[in-house]
């Protein structure tokens, strides 16, 4: 059982000596109410700090623009367009913060095997898509897990936290277990965000390799 510290009235004053107490519950707070400008893991790496698109390499005729800190795409071509990080990983924690339009056909794309043409044929795909209502929409992932009722994240900002470990994939949607699977058959590559239709949005996105 954890332990509770109690801090009494009187060693209130010694602020010293509790500066370490005070500075978790400064945290703390920072949490509860909602602010998350803070970093998602702290020995993680920024891959988008609203600010440019240098760790990225863009396909498609998508207007991908920098918009109040975060990525928006709100038009495209006759192909899905992605960012595709410049970077590969195989094994990683990754947290992106996403917001889409209840129209709109999007995804964030793992391990791509091929950065020049990442699809649902290349990569793993975690799908944002509230319109499906088969299992195969928001959250799910592409050909190994359906989500059932189908979730509604339209029209505000969400989180994933995506875990890849080896053969074992893991989506957390806005802190809830959604989606999991096995499958071997892509081990390392490139983080893709996608646009096909509808608007979408993505900010804060950062990882961890494992």
């Amino acid at each position: 059982m954890p332990s509770i510290v109690a801090v009494s009235t009187e060693e209130s004053f010694n602020v010293k000596r509790h500066l370490p107490l005070y500075a978790t519950l400064l945290c703390l707070s920072i949490l509860v109410t909602g602010c998350a400008s803070g970093p998602q893991f702290q020995d993680g790496i920024t891959l988008f700090d609203g600010n440019n698109l240098e760790g990225w390499t863009r396909t498609g005729e998508a207007n991908w623009s920098l918009v109040e800190g975060a990525v928006t795409a709100d038009k495209g071509g006759k192909t899905p367009s992605y960012l595709v990080s410049k970077e590969s990983y195989g094994d990683f924690d990754l947290s992106v913060e996403f917001w889409a339009t209840a129209d709109a056909n999007s995804g964030v794309f793992l391990r791509a095997s091929d950065p020049a043409k990442v699809g649902a044929a290349t990569a793993y795909e975690v799908q944002i898509a509230d319109a499906r209502t088969d299992g195969t929409g928001t959250g799910s992932i592409t050909d190994l897990a359906r989500v059932l009722p189908p979730l509604k994240t339209a029209g505000q900002w969400n989180r994933f936290e995506i875990t890849a470990r080896g053969t074992q994939l893991t989506v957390i949607l806005n802190g809830k277990p959604v989606a999991s699977g096995q499958s071997a058959k892509y081990a390392r590559g490139p983080i893709a965000l996608q646009h096909v239709t509808g608007t979408v949005k993505f900010r804060r996105v950062e990882i961890r390799p494992l």
